[in-house]
């Protein structure tokens, strides 16, 4: 049922409950108290009597009906419209949940609109009853009892983010390669959270300003004031989890250039060290090619002697050279000519 609680408070007091929204309107008027009315998604006929019945603006019942709205405070006439987002930490998940409410308040009238579970209204209600002396101040102290829940429940979020905040600065240093995509998904809750937040500094500061023109009693205004000191100061955890978080992926991105440089010295020198063996083993080729060519070449230079004197060595008995006067200095010219021009051939060659 979109009404969730309903009720007609004279000085402060509940004096009735009605069960309807016409009901409420009648005794609101016979009893000359304010109605606190609370809705959970209402559809368009509720919200439509409540906007003829109030006088509220079609613009702001528009926001109410269709929700997803940002954070704002608006001034029609003698009536505030405020959309708050609230928030709640999923630790399992290191999601920011974020609600939203929307307030009306004006003359003898208060309408809250919830469109999620969070804030805990019932809670707000529950404590201003035990309050009476403050309910009796009229719908600005309902205004500043809610506002004061919504910052109220951003402190549990805030230990939350930075808890995981912490746990990043030990996952950074430590090499967990998946540390980026976490930095990139927390900040993006910051970054929402933040949105959440800020307006509300603009907001309380308006309400304050209007406090003495709009005739806000002097305790509102000091709980006014209370509320905006909090939200001030989670505002700056927000703004210092960001800064931080951004921080964070300065120092991811240098640690991973710092790496991979240090794995391409690595290769580097690794490379260098393969070329300096290759060129050894190189060298030692061809020295042992140098080598090879030496004894080759003297093979050779020896082999050519031994040819001639092998052939003359042979025992036939029909040698034409046998009986020559000239055979043995020419065996020897021969040998010593064949030696000496393979001998030059081979120096020419550098093969010696």
């Amino acid at each position: 049922m979109p009404l969730i609680d309903n009720a007609v408070y004279v000085a402060g007091r509940r004096a009735r409950t009605p069960k309807s929204l016409d009901d409420t309107y009648a005794l609101m008027r016979q009893d000359g108290g304010m109605a606190w009315i609370g809705l959970y998604r209402p559809d368009e006929a509720e919200v439509h009597s409540l906007e003829t019945e109030f006088d509220l603006h079609h613009l702001a019942v528009e926001d109410a009906l269709t929700g997803h709205q940002r954070a704002k405070l608006e001034r029609y006439g003698e009536t505030l419209f405020v959309v708050l987002r609230p928030a709640r930490y999923v630790d399992a998940s290191e999601e920011v949940e974020f609600g939203e409410v929307h307030v009306f308040i004006g003359p003898g009238f208060v309408v809250t609109v919830r469109h999620a579970e969070s804030p805990n209204l019932a809670a707000v209600r529950h404590r201003l009853e035990g309050n009476p002396e403050l309910l009796a101040l009229g719908p600005e102290a309902v205004l500043y009892a809610i506002l004061d829940e919504v910052v109220d429940e951003y402190s549990p979020v805030v230990r939350g983010l930075q808890n995981d905040i912490d746990e990043i600065e030990k996952q950074l240093f430590g090499g967990d390669p998946d540390v980026s995509r976490r930095i990139y998904d927390l900040l993006g809750e910051v970054m929402d959270f933040q949105r959440a937040v800020h307006p509300l500094i603009t907001m309380l500061e308006a309400l304050l300003r209007g406090a003495d023109k709009y005739a806000v009693d002097l305790e509102v205004q000091r709980g006014l004031r209370d509320v905006l000191d909090h939200v001030l100061a989670v505002a700056g955890h927000g703004d210092a989890f960001r800064a931080t978080l951004q921080n964070a992926l300065t120092v991811h991105s240098t640690l991973t250039t710092q790496r991979q440089n240090d794995e391409m010295r690595r290769i580097s020198e690794a490379s260098l060290a393969l070329a300096d063996d290759t060129r050894k083993l190189s060298e030692t080729s061809i020295q042992q090619g140098d080598e090879v060519k030496k004894i080759s070449a003297w093979a050779a230079i020896l082999f050519a002697p031994s040819l001639i004197g092998t052939v003359y060595g042979m025992n036939f008995d029909h040698m034409p050279e046998l009986h020559w006067v000239f055979g043995y200095p020419l065996a020897l010219v021969a040998m010593l000519g064949m030696g000496v021009g393979l001998y030059l051939v081979f120096k020419r060659n550098r093969w010696l």
